[in-house]
């Protein structure tokens, strides 16, 4: 009988430090402490220009870290991409060059206020290291003999801007003759160029600081005055599945914090 009621003494102790402060350790964690995880598992679909791989990821992974936000991203050119957006396969829009967001925006497939400019985006000369066809400014891309790589007018950003600088130089003919391949995105030209199928290509400027790049290519610069330079927007979908998140990536990208990575990849943000 006295082990009986020492059980049932025990089991009420039990379970009245259950209720007391005794089991704080046990308590769960404060609310506040998950408070940056806001869109923890919500889900998100950015479509990007393919040249924006580098700093993309590490910022899409920065903001799935401090967010808790699942992102599916989708890299090509950015024809391509803005074909995922006409499908409503795309919550937030970057592609190479504003043109296309210019035609977004005409047509609805995007939230005009939510449009932020991000960095501008330069287009220089590439060559092979050792630079065997001595190429050393824009008028040698039309000497005869010269094999380039240039990217798909239909494709990348970089293909309609490449052929826009030809054309203002007067070379558009001869480019057109020397043009041996036409990419369907920009980070292919980088495969010709590294190995040496190709005496030169156009591409952006950011792209020699990536590692495949590094001791294999060359960059001239295109004088301004015969230059096309662009700048790289980011723009909300009109048809996002989650406006709040979307537009928090949005802002994100073009934010403070993101600056640091946009210069760390070669990029100029713009300014504010």
């Amino acid at each position: 009988m006295k082990k009986a009621c020492a059980f049932i003494i025990i089991m009420v102790l039990a379970v009245f430090l259950a209720g007391s402060g005794c089991t704080e350790k046990m308590s769960p964690t404060p609310a506040s402490n998950n408070s940056g995880n806001e869109f923890e598992g919500q889900k998100l679909t950015v479509c990007s220009g393919a040249g924006l791989i580098k700093p993309m990821n590490e910022l899409i992974g920065n903001f799935e870290n401090e967010t808790g936000a699942d992102i599916e991203v989708r890299y090509g050119g950015s024809a391509e991409i803005f074909g995922f957006l006409t499908s409503k396969e795309c919550d937030v829009f970057i592609p190479g060059d504003y043109h296309y967001t210019e035609q977004a925006m005409e047509r609805n497939y995007v939230l005009n206020d939510s449009v932020e400019n991000l960095t501008r985006h330069i287009p220089v000369i590439a060559v092979p290291a050792g630079n065997p066809a001595n190429i050393s400014k824009l008028e040698d891309l039309a000497k005869p003999g010269v094999k380039l790589a240039l990217g798909d007018p239909n494709g990348p950003a970089i293909g309609r801007v490449a052929e826009k600088i030809c054309t203002k130089a007067g070379i558009l003919p001869e480019v057109q003759n020397n043009t041996i391949v036409k990419t369907a995105t920009v980070n292919q030209l980088l495969i010709y160029l590294t190995s040496g199928d190709a005496d030169a290509a156009i591409i952006w400027e950011d792209m020699a600081n990536w590692s495949e790049a590094s001791g294999k290519i060359k960059v001239i610069p295109i004088p301004e005055k015969q230059n096309k330079i662009q700048t790289i927007p980011t723009a909300v979908s009109t048809y996002a599945e989650d406006p709040k998140l979307a537009e928090a990536f949005n802002t994100y990208i073009a934010g403070d914090e993101a600056k640091a990575i946009w210069e760390k990849w070669g990029f100029e943000p713009c300014s504010s």
